[in-house]
């Protein structure tokens, strides 16, 4: 897009051509028609601001002096701001009688063709820049025209886009609340079931922690089922977020035997805190599915300014069993360690087990 010049530098050059035009026509002789002309030149700074009045205030020079170019200029830029036909008209004929009449002459002879020709040839010349300042009062208007129209279809197609995202959340939330809240608690009843019919305590504390666990998923579900459906609507807060203190807790109800030593300062970032949650979590969860039987050890603490984060589980003393899984648990670890400015490192150990480690600074800045 070609840019276009600063208002200054058009001013400037629209006084330099005025003042060229004076020196052009200059006489010694006359001081009061030298006067006019350059006052009239000097006139065109006020011209974006008071057309009208740039305008009456260079009309005297064409009047007594043959210096027109700062009159021109002035119309032309009344033109370019002023709408009303009339005033436009009347400041072109009044630039084309200056322009004939030429004081100090006698008067205005309309009978002869000489006359005739030069009135003519005048308005013709205000007219032209009358067009040319209408012509860009047009492009102007046509470019904040268009400017609206699309400032209008930006909105048209964000509130479009909105509009799709509410209509798939809602399905969304359909789904969630048909089909995966209902299994989740026919889980939940069958667990119960199983915990009070059965005899073998290992069997009864099994159910009793897949029950709570289904229990707290089917909260959890419901929160989210009315976070989607309040899409577009009243706004619903957000289920609090993990920090340190829940990782006991997290811990106590994983459903397998873990060891769990922190010892880290208060006041941590938020950020942090659950990062090293959702840590945790995750890699209990891996321990749950592809390591049966197996026991946790949980590791956090601080050396310098960074938060170490350690989850260790022995070697499984069962067969795995065939779960589903995306395998993007250690990815997403992996880019929240690194957008806090931190890093992840997982792998197996030396007895057969697996450890996920995790480095992040205290200080998160951005």
């Amino acid at each position: 897009m070609t840019r276009r010049p600063s208002p200054l530098l058009l001013d400037g050059a629209a006084v330099a051509m005025a003042l060229l035009d004076v020196w052009a026509h200059w006489d010694i002789h006359e001081p009061l028609r030298m006067a006019c002309g350059l006052s009239a030149a000097l006139a065109l700074l006020l011209r974006r601001r008071h057309p009208l009045l740039t305008f009456c205030v260079t009309l005297p020079s064409v009047l007594l002096s043959d210096a027109v170019f700062a009159c021109l200029a002035a119309l032309y830029t009344l033109a370019s701001f002023k709408r009303p036909r009339t005033l436009l008209v009347l400041g072109a004929l009044a630039f084309a009688f200056a322009d004939t009449t030429s004081l100090p002459a006698r008067g205005l002879d309309l009978t002869s063709r000489t006359t005739l020709i030069a009135l003519g040839y005048s308005t013709a010349t205000a007219a032209a820049a009358v067009f040319l300042g209408q012509l860009v009062q047009t492009r102007r208007d046509l470019s904040l025209r268009l400017t609206e129209i699309s400032q209008a279809r930006d909105r048209q197609e964000l509130l479009t886009a909105q509009a799709a995202l509410a209509k798939e959340r809602a399905q969304l939330a359909r789904e969630m609340h048909d089909v995966v809240s209902h299994q989740v608690s026919l889980i939940a009843v069958h667990a119960g079931a199983l915990q009070v019919g059965t005899k073998d305590p290992n069997t009864k504390e099994a159910a009793s922690t897949i029950r709570r666990l289904s229990v707290q998923t089917l909260d959890e579900l419901r929160h989210m089922v009315g976070v989607l459906r309040a899409s577009g609507g009243n706004p619903t807060d957000l289920t609090p977020q993990p920090a340190l203190v829940d990782i006991r807790r997290l811990a106590d109800n994983c459903g397998i035997e873990t060891e769990l030593t922190m010892d880290l300062p208060e006041g941590l970032p938020p950020t942090v805190q659950r990062a090293a949650y959702r840590t945790v979590q995750e890699a209990l969860t891996n321990t749950r599915k592809h390591a049966p039987g197996a026991t946790a050890r949980i590791d956090l603490f601080q050396a310098g300014d960074r938060v170490h984060v350690r989850v260790t589980n022995t070697a499984p003393t069962q067969p795995p069993l065939p779960l589903p899984g995306a395998h993007h648990g250690l990815i997403g670890l992996r880019q929240r360690a690194e957008l806090l400015g931190g890093t992840m490192s997982s792998g197996p150990t030396s007895d057969g087990g697996y450890e996920v480690r995790v480095v992040l600074p205290t200080e998160v800045t951005g």
